[in-house]
């Protein structure tokens, strides 16, 4: 069974070439990364790294919108 998808909206990008202020992002579950304070982002590269958690705000999206993030990331 697929987990649910989590999103968060950039809000900070210090030093950060691969993150944009105001796009969202998928957020992949990494329980040890967000102890630490960090969270596991798909950016812009492709690829799945560490960011710091202030960086981001988590948000609901609906269901239509989810579907047309996950048809661009493909």
């Amino acid at each position: 069974m697929k987990s649910q998808e989590r999103y968060a909206l950039c809000i900070n990008n210090k030093e950060c070439d691969d993150l944009e202020v105001r796009k969202i992002y998928n957020i992949l579950d990494d329980k040890k990364a967000e102890k630490d304070g960090y969270l596991r982002v798909i950016d812009e590269s492709g690829e799945d790294y560490l960011y710091p958690e202030s960086y981001f705000i988590f948000i609901e999206l609906p269901l239509i919108a989810q579907e047309a993030l996950e048809l661009e990331n493909r």
